[in-house]
């Protein structure tokens, strides 16, 4: 490793004593990791030696060194101590912040101390209270060893030299699964071995150690060049090593109600729209990786307070309901160099707003008399599992830049590290709003697959969001059969906002700004007419930063569309160059759906036909004006749910045999808790504050697939993860409300590649009938003939002739590449009461033959499995009756004894 070049650009006299010497530059190997926060730098340290020195071993030599600390660790968990130095001179080179060096190392001018005494000191005050467990403290301060009178110490360049930052990454290790029950230091031990055989010395192996992954996988997170990483992978116990990637990201009240109208169920006033259950769902822990949740400090008060015994019932309510708190951003600061606390918490409180929205949609209590900043969408919020418990793992860190609140960012190594241990405290449901931009990667090096297989062989369900790429063609993400992947589709609710132009025509808007123009008319400018010169011709009409003049949008309702950049920030622009309105319209692709913005002006939101029928009235008038009235909430809008435009579409393009996304749920619009620390557009100009906010996007519909698994685990507690998938799947509808089938927001109707099996219906889930259930082994088996005959566990071998991935036993079908026919096998389980009889009804794809043998299933009791077989062929001739080559072509089957309707997609490309 080459080494860094660090420089001396200051020295700190102590204890007013004037010692003149010089010192080499600091020439010691780098510290494996990447730096910690910015506030930290490097400090030489030269010291007095006491008279053993020269006898000690090197562990008690590095002893010594940090018994001059504070602690062992930086608060991002680096160690401290970066060399020690025993030839030429003694003391060592360590991280510390300007703080803790005028707190921690000042010699004391009223006494004088011998070699090894110590003294008292107020500790740092920007400590998180709770996580500095090394620290010791006595009535209130932290015992802090005071350094000697003849000591100097040396402030350095804090970088790491070129050459380490680019060669020297997080990587991911992924051994498979445990070799039989091993002791936690065991498994340490084991990973420190493996880094060993790459570092050279114990003491880089172990500084370069992020995460030991040691719950449900094996495996490990560490900082390592790409050499090393290569010679890790061609180990033989070594399943994959691959780079932890920024490249994951989070994708971006009356859902509920309208999931148990659409079930045929009562409403709130009937207050019976959730299934009910005992309290038994409150022994159901659902775990969240998200940015945090904003209940948690909250949450340390209230232990506060209760420690007190002046318990709040507000805090005691927060106390049950979120039973436990990690943070992991080892691998962010790896990347970012560190954490900028000015925007960030440095805690599992959310800084964001997205976590404490997907963790209340999942679980949050109910709550009378909420509403969206406005006043809108007033009324009772709930979570869909509202007695369960939650477990709050943060993940997703903001990304550095302008604006760094707008997006976060979330590493594989760090949500590995916590799904690991979501698994370790007993989650039985993990939610993760999270998905990958980019070409999927292999299941191998996909760190939310890994963990989500081991997550599904402890019997744990992983609900992820699908994307919100579409409606693009093979954009999902989250790819693999062992999770729940979700698509996003609307409600009955909109947020209408008039829009009466100056030709007379009145067109519907929706908006939630609260933000009003009055009553009288504005004028109005298309964006591409209005932009500064240079704005390329494929964006002018988008309003994006910088581009709007404000000598043609002054005082003006600016027509602007969607498409590059984000919605929130198209209405900053228009109120930056001095434009009265926004009027924000849909591109064709985007038809009808329209979520809705609190943008920081007034303004409203049209859709593709309207957003057309306004350009045209300002193509055709020389003088274009418009009146904006103010919005209203509006209930039982028809037809729901229509499938969300941004929804991510299939097909699954690393494994096409299995379809995806799964399932769609409410992802549109929707209500919930949001974080106080953050304004409801997160532009930083926008200091508004909200208790409740409402969003878009799969992973707003994730935590609603979340909630029914904790509903179904709460009522089947001996179900599988696979049976509970298998629950959801067989049972979602692929009909709205009034019976018509589900609709795009393009007005065309939507098939598998748009909602997977359908819409959840969580009443229907918990009495299926029948169920598909899969192993682990199972899916070890798929992972060997499918994306690249992945070998995902070294403890079971794949076979030379692994059986085709449309084998697994999957709720759907989905079979690529049909050429002549296929033979699909499928077992199912009864989960009814007893003796049941099943008869088979199947929609045919178009051209294709689709026979079912046996056409009738028998079982006698309860948990007895039967296997049937379904022959696909593709027809011959001419005309509609052929099958269209290059094309999916969707059917299905579905087993029914009277009451219970078990269906599953087909989906067939022909070769």
């Amino acid at each position: 490793m080459a080494k860094a070049s660090y420089f001396i650009v200051g020295a700190v006299l102590l204890c007013s004593t004037i010692l003149l010497c010089s010192a080499p530059p600091y020439r010691g190997d780098p510290h494996p990791h990447t730096s910690p926060p910015s506030t930290y730098k490097t400090y030489i340290v030269l010291l007095i030696p006491p008279p053993q020195a020269d006898t000690m071993d090197n562990e008690a030599r590095r002893s010594w060194h940090q018994s001059f600390l504070p602690s062992n660790l930086t608060d991002s968990g680096e160690p401290r101590v970066l060399h020690s130095y025993k030839t030429i001179f003694h003391g060592f080179a360590a991280w510390l912040t300007e703080v803790e060096l005028d707190h921690s190392m000042p010699c004391p001018r009223s006494r004088a101390l011998a070699t090894g005494s110590r003294m008292l000191l107020p500790g740092p005050s920007n400590r998180t209270a709770g996580y500095d467990l090394r620290r010791k403290t006595m009535g209130g301060a932290l015992a802090m060893p005071s350094l000697l009178p003849l000591f100097l110490i040396l402030s350095t360049l804090s970088m790491v030299s070129a050459a380490s930052g680019k060669h020297d990454q997080v990587y991911i290790v992924y051994l498979g699964e445990h070799a039989g029950a091993k002791a936690e230091e065991a498994i340490l031990e084991d990973h420190h071995a493996l880094l060993l055989s790459v570092k050279g010395s114990e003491e880089k192996a172990r500084a370069s150690l992020l995460y030991s992954y040691k719950h449900t996988l094996n495996g490990f997170a560490a900082i390592l060049s790409q050499q090393e990483a290569t010679e890790l992978s061609e180990r033989s116990d070594v399943v994959s090593a691959f780079r932890s990637e920024g490249r994951w990201a989070p994708h971006t009240t009356r859902s509920w109600e309208f999931v148990g109208l659409e079930e045929g169920l009562k409403g709130p006033d009937g207050s019976d729209w959730l299934p009910s259950l005992d309290k038994s769902s409150g022994d159901v822990i659902v775990g969240v990786l998200d940015s945090g949740e904003t209940c948690f400090l909250e949450h340390i008060v209230c232990m506060a307070r209760e420690r007190e015994q002046a318990l709040n019932p507000v805090c005691f309510c927060l106390h049950w309901k979120i039973i436990g708190a990690r943070y992991y951003l080892k691998a962010y600061e790896a990347y970012y160099k560190g954490l900028n606390t000015t925007y960030a918490f440095r805690s599992p409180r959310d800084h964001d707003g997205h976590g404490t929205h997907t963790a209340s949609t999942a679980a949050g209590r109910t709550v009378r008399g909420v509403s969206a900043l406005g006043g809108f969408a007033a009324g009772s919020a709930s979570g869909g599992a509202p007695l369960a418990r939650l477990a709050v793992y943060k993940v997703c860190w903001p990304i550095p830049g302008p604006n760094p609140n707008i997006e976060n960012t979330c590493f594989e190594a760090d949500m590995l590290a916590a799904m690991d241990d979501a698994v370790g405290d007993g989650v039985d449901v993990m939610s993760v709003s999270i998905g990958s931009n980019g070409t999927p990667l292999r299941f191998a090096d996909d760190g939310i697959a890994v963990g989500a297989l081991h997550a599904a062989r402890r019997g744990v369900v992983v609900s992820c969001s699908g994307g919100n790429s579409g409606p693009k063609p093979a954009t999902v993400s989250n790819l693999a059969p062992w999770m729940l992947t979700v698509g996003a589709s609307s409600i009955d609710r909109a947020f209408d906002s008039p829009i009466k132009l100056g030709n007379g025509v009145a067109i519907m808007g929706q908006t939630v700004t609260t933000y009003q123009l009055g009553k009288k008319p504005y004028p109005l400018v298309y964006s591409a007419d209005a932009v500064v010169p240079g704005t390329p011709a494929n964006v002018s009409n988008q309003c994006l930063p910088n581009s709007l003049s404000a000598d043609k949008v002054r005082g003006k309702i600016v027509v602007c569309l969607r498409g590059s950049g984000l919605r929130v920030e198209k209405g900053l622009e228009v109120k930056r160059a001095g434009g009265a309105a926004i009027l924000l319209g849909n591109p064709p692709a985007f038809g009808t759906e329209v979520p809705v913005d609190a943008h920081v002006l007034p303004g409203t939101a049209v859709s593709a036909a309207d957003a057309k029928t306004i350009l045209s009235y300002i193509n055709s008038s020389s003088s274009p004006t418009a009146v904006l009235g103010p919005s209203t909430t509006v209930v039982d809008v028809r037809p729901s749910p229509v499938m969300a435009q941004f929804s991510s579409r299939g097909p699954n393009v690393l494994e096409p045999n299995i379809l995806k996304p799964d399932v769609t749920a409410p992802g549109m619009n929707i209500l919930a808790a949001w974080s106080e620390a953050s304004s409801p557009t997160k532009l930083d100009g926008d200091h508004r504050v909200v208790p409740y906010n409402i969003m878009s996007g799969t992973s707003m519909s994730c935590p609603h697939v979340s909630a029914a698994a904790a509903l179904l685990k709460a009522a089947h507690p001996d179900w599988s993860s696979a049976a509970i998938r298998s629950a959801i799947m067989t049972t979602a509808t692929t009909y709205n409300a009034e019976g018509g089938p589900l609709m795009n927001g393009d007005g065309t109707v939507a098939g598998p590649m748009d909602y997977g099996s359908g819409h959840i219906r969580p009443k229907h889930a918990l009495d299926p009938g029948l169920v598909y259930d899969a192993s682990y082994e199972d899916y070890l088996l798929f992972a060997c003939a499918s994306a690249g005959s992945q070998q995902l566990d070294h403890a079971v071998p794949c076979p030379a002739r692994p059986p085709p991935p449309y084998q697994l036993n999957h709720p759907s079908v989905a079979v690529h590449g049909l050429n002549g026919s296929v033979t699909v096998r499928r077992t199912v389980t009864n989960v009814g009461a007893g003796e049941a009889r099943y008869t088979v009804a199947v929609v045919e794809p178009a051209g294709v033959s689709v026979k079912v043998s046996p056409r009738r299933l028998r079982f006698a009791r309860a948990g007895e499995k039967r296997t049937f077989r379904i022959k696909m062929e593709a027809t011959g001739g001419s005309g509609s009756g052929r099958a269209a080559r290059g094309q999916f072509l969707a059917g299905s089957y579905a087993w029914s004894d009277g009451v219970h309707v078990v269906r599953s997609p087909i989906v067939v490309l022909v070769a």
